[in-house]
């Protein structure tokens, strides 16, 4: 495995903590977590369209934009549940246990998506040791509740 790879991914999970934290303090201010949500989306899209611009990254098409299938634009819609329920839950159970919560929600269904290679990804069957390591990942779930 390509360890820059690995490092940008550690890198992006470290970042979902701090990200966690930002927006719940941010929610005090706000007065609401979607209110809070909505402006970290609403920040994030200005840091990106700065960075596109910046970098002079050509928009897509139109045509190949409206030949995508439904589904492909649900990844909005999900990115905001999931950072409004980081609001609401990261001062109720902590960072620890709300990632590690996340991570095991997220384990469950990866190995389910990859057993049917969802989304136009490569399938990757279910394997024993692959059940393992997400059983450990459950059993670490409730280690840091405790």
């Amino acid at each position: 495995m390509n360890i820059l790879l690995v490092v940008v991914a550690l890198a992006a999970g470290a970042g979902l903590s701090v990200q966690a934290g930002v927006n719940s303090a941010l929610a005090r201010f706000a007065g609401r977590p979607e209110w809070a949500a909505f402006i970290s989306f609403a920040v994030g899209l200005a840091g990106l369209g700065a960075w596109l611009l910046a970098a002079r990254v050509r928009p897509p098409g139109l045509a190949a934009l409206g030949a995508a299938p439904p589904w492909v634009w649900a990844g909005g819609i999900i990115g905001a549940v999931y950072v409004t329920a980081t609001v609401l839950l990261a001062p109720r159970l902590g960072l620890a246990a709300l990632l590690a919560l996340s991570v095991a929600g997220q384990m469950v269904a990866a190995l389910a998506l990859d057993q049917i290679g969802a989304m136009g990804l490569a399938a990757r069957p279910i394997t024993p040791a692959r059940v393992v390591g997400a059983a450990l990942l459950v059993a670490g779930v409730v280690l840091v509740r405790r």
